[in-house]
């Protein structure tokens, strides 16, 4: 085994045609071989090699343009911790092979790679590459296999890929990619691996994607597809893998997936299926793998399952299934943990399940015994909850001291300061009740609340805004001045805001927010933010954060309000659940379809806020539907380089002096909104990275505006 720098002086032997120096323990950087012109490969792979500091490019890629016959590089798991030179689109018209997986190549894909007309096998798996796919690579018609999986790669995948009709292998695992499994992927004729895994893919799969007769793995587990059970798998004669888990599919697997008769393995775990598991699975001969577990199955296993001679995982685990577990086949070599929780499942001790009896069947009777028990129970509660409100209507209408400073006023009072709450005092309303400003008669001026008491969903909401505002004071949040809380009456009294709401200011002609302004409220808001999860001992998670919520006094600075659906996360608490839903289309997806809520939805709903103060676009805007969302109208646009087509064209025209300025701006904002807007938590910016962020930006726009 070899070790020490590769000499310089080999730039020198001008005759090499081939370098193989693989398997050994080489460092530092790689020198200038540009002289080297008749190399044709370059073999370094799996040493110790880093790039030439202090530059961030790996500098030696671009000597190595000078290499006319060059057709192979194999970089292999070296250390290189560098960006992708723009001039490896200069290699020669017969370069075909790029290597590099595992070397911590960063930065971009340059767009210049596809310049590589002859370029069959591109390797870059296993790096911190980031930005787009580029749209460019869809010139490389000579293309096989294509490995970008475990980089940090966003946006949509580009639909250009599907002009390589030679494409075979195409790996995008673990990213970051969002959006739709592009329609035109079924062009992909001679596809035999497609690994889609691990990002945060939205919609359903396209139906035409069964179209691919030559598919043989087929992965896209742990994304966010939805939709039934892809439809036309018999068409998938040669298929061997499968997984679909980790996702929201829905509705009854298809009877004739035993068409699909080479798969040996098939995962559809963690997703909403329901119905019976088909007794065709049976006739998969070659299965090896069946993992069915976290869905909604019922019936029972089919015994034709023990006849699955290779089967080797089985799991049904976390299911509504029922009647005796097989016994049969390599039933005998499963244990207890592929079969839990499923109430109504029987058969040998071992597996941890009551055993089958001849008698009654216990589980079945209690279908019949448990909902009248709980009928019982609830109607006792009812009479109960009914007797006590009675009670509570007859204590007397006087108010309800609360622990806190604030201003006490009688409903009098407020009568008095609205004008008996008449229209013309009216600010505005919403769904837990109507806003009025209000003049005391010392002369302050504050907004009013008033809560609907007519639901008691309501009544709670003003118990939590009350719990929330008396823990905060932040000068970006709205300031409490006082209440009114008696038994029919509650009301708040808020800082007022001459200047009305964010919504406003975006969405009526008779207003206009410039830029700076819009940016200077972005930062206010992911100032109170930052405050409300980590300004305490317990993080406060905003649960409804949208425009209407976000206030402009008379210096159009943004206070945020409205705390009514907020939560309080405990000592060590990073989720809670909750059924109270916030506003469509704000909503992060986990709290939209599972009521979890965590401080990442307040940063998911700020993402939406953004893109909404950028492109004066509403996320529930008639052209966004099921096909498009305002977060992939963006995206799309980003990945496009064509920012100019989404914003507001009142911030942006051509003809303006400081168009590049507001152009780059205003594309760093986009970009920062799409890191708030991952699908999954975990992959969400954190609150003071966006404020650090954020002004940077505003730093920067200044800057680029004095020139």
């Amino acid at each position: 085994m070899l070790s020490g720098a590769i000499p310089s002086s080999m730039n020198n032997a001008s005759s090499l045609t081939k370098i193989r120096m693989t398997r050994n323990t080489f460092t530092g950087s790689v020198p200038n071989l540009g002289n080297l012109r008749l190399l044709k490969t370059l073999y370094l792979g799996e040493n110790d090699l880093t790039r030439e500091h202090p530059n961030k490019e790996l500098g030696f890629l671009s000597s190595l343009t000078s290499c006319r016959n060059l057709q192979e590089i194999d970089l292999i798991f070296n250390p290189l911790n560098g960006l992708l030179p723009a001039s490896v689109g200069n290699f020669c018209g017969s370069f075909w092979r790029f290597r590099a997986p595992g070397c911590g190549i960063t930065g971009s894909i340059p767009v210049e790679i596809g310049n590589l007309t002859s370029l069959t096998e591109l390797y870059l798996h296993g790096n911190e590459l980031t930005g787009f796919i580029p749209r460019t690579m869809g010139r490389l018609r000579e293309l096989r296999k294509i490995y970008l999986s475990y980089n940090k790669l966003q946006g949509l995948i580009p639909g250009d890929l599907c002009l390589l009709s030679k494409l075979g292998e195409l790996y995008l695992s673990d990213n970051k990619l969002q959006g739709p499994i592009p329609e035109c992927f079924s062009e992909l004729k001679s596809i035999k691996a497609l690994y889609l895994d691990s990002n945060e893919l939205e919609f359903n799969v396209p139906t035409n994607l069964w179209n691919l007769n030559d598919l043989i793995w087929l992965n896209l587990s742990t994304n966010n597809l939805s939709g039934s059970f892809p439809f036309g798998i018999e068409k998938l004669k040669v298929i061997s893998k499968l997984d679909l888990s980790f996702n929201s599919f829905s509705g009854d697997v298809p009877s004739d997936i035993d068409k699909a008769v080479s798969l040996d393995y098939l995962s559809l775990a963690h997703n909403k299926f329901r119905g019976s598991i088909p007794q065709s699975i049976g006739s998969l001969k070659t299965l090896e793998f069946l993992d069915l577990s976290f869905n909604s199955f019922s019936g029972f296993i089919p015994k034709s399952l023990e006849g699955l001679t290779y089967l080797k995982h089985f799991n049904v685990s976390y299911n509504k299934l029922e009647g005796n577990i097989p016994t049969g086949g390599n039933f005998a070599n499963f244990t207890a943990e592929s079969f839990l929780k499923n109430d109504g499942l029987c058969g040998e001790t071992r597996l941890k399940v009551p055993r089958c009896g001849k008698g009654i069947n216990v589980v079945s009777l209690m279908k019949y015994i448990v909902p009248s028990f709980v009928s019982v129970i609830m109607v006792t509660v009812i009479l109960v909850l009914l007797r006590r409100r009675k009670r509570t209507k007859e204590l007397p209408n006087s108010e309800i001291s609360l622990n806190h400073p604030w201003r006490r006023s009688s409903y009098m009072e407020l009568v008095r300061a609205t004008n008996d709450f008449s229209d013309s005092n009216k600010l505005g309303s919403g769904s837990t009740g109507r806003v009025f400003l209000g003049m005391f008669s010392d002369g302050l001026k504050v907004a009013i609340k008033v809560f609907n008491l007519q639901s008691e969903k309501i009544s709670r909401s003003f118990d939590t805004e009350v719990e929330v505002l008396r823990a905060i004071r932040h000068r970006n949040l709205i300031k409490v001045i006082g209440c009114c809380c008696m038994q029919d009456f509650k009301a708040l009294f808020l800082e007022y805001m001459p200047n009305g709401s964010l919504e406003k200011w975006l969405h009526s002609h008779n207003h206009f927010l410039d830029l700076l302004q819009r940016l200077n409220i972005a930062i206010d808001v992911a100032l109170a933010l930052e405050y409300l999860h980590l300004g305490h001992t317990f993080p406060i998670v905003h649960c409804d954060l949208k425009p209407s919520n976000v206030l402009l006094d008379e210096d159009i600075t943004a206070h945020v309000g409205d705390f009514g659906i907020a939560k309080l996360l405990g000592e060590g608490e990073l989720m809670a659940h909750t059924r109270t839903l916030a506003t469509i289309g704000y909503m992060a997806p986990e709290y939209g379809a599972h009521g979890m809520v965590s401080t990442s939805c307040d940063i998911y709903s700020f993402g939406i806020m953004l893109l909404e103060i950028c492109t004066r676009k509403k996320p529930t805007d008639e052209r966004f539907g099921d096909e498009i969302s305002l977060k992939n109208w963006v995206c799309f646009s980003l990945q496009e380089n064509r920012i100019n087509e989404v914003v507001d064209t009142n911030l942006l025209g051509s003809e303006d002096q400081n168009f590049s300025a507001k152009g780059q701006c205003l594309s760093s904002m986009l970009c920062l909104a799409m890191e708030c807007l991952a699908t999954l938590p975990s992959n969400r910016i954190c609150i003071s990275e966006v404020v650090s962020k954020l002004e940077k930006i505003r730093s920067t726009f200044l800057a680029n505006n004095r020139r």
